[in-house]
């Protein structure tokens, strides 16, 4: 059992309140049809949920175009539209609110911080590696 596998476990038993922001999204495959799954954290900002996620991950190039999702979203299930969010500039700009959002998140991601301000360089290099899924629900 891999630790994507116990999350999603985890995630679909009442003790997911303990998950926090996390969720299951499950994707259809745009060739095969097929339903992927997989955990995501996310924030909330002006009626959208925002995953950040690794541009070498394989599970957003199905909704790269916009498509139907579902989520298990505090242990409920819901539908919504997913796009990604994959121009660089754009996907600075989101990484500087989503720090705002979830600021330990800086460390992790290895972006310094000073005066609550990300440091550009280090965003740059960031947005290379990362996109953003914008989720409406």
């Amino acid at each position: 059992m891999t630790g994507n596998d116990f999350v999603k476990f985890f995630l679909r038993t009442p003790f997911h309140v303990f998950m926090g922001d996390t969720m299951l999204i499950t994707v259809k495959g745009r060739k095969t049809g097929r339903e992927y799954s997989t955990p995501v954290g996310f924030y909330r900002e002006n009626g959208y949920l925002w995953v950040i996620s690794n541009r070498d991950r394989t599970w957003w190039r199905n909704i790269k175009d916009g498509a139907d999702v579902r989520l298990l979203l505090k242990g409920k299930v819901v539908s919504a539209f997913a796009e990604t969010v994959t121009d660089e500039s754009e996907v600075r700009k989101r990484i500087v609110q989503y720090i705002q959002h979830i600021p330990m998140s800086a460390r992790g991601f290895g972006i310094r911080v000073e005066d609550k301000v990300p440091n550009k360089d280090d965003v740059a290099r960031l947005a290379k590696e990362r996109l953003f899924v914008r989720i409406k629900i």
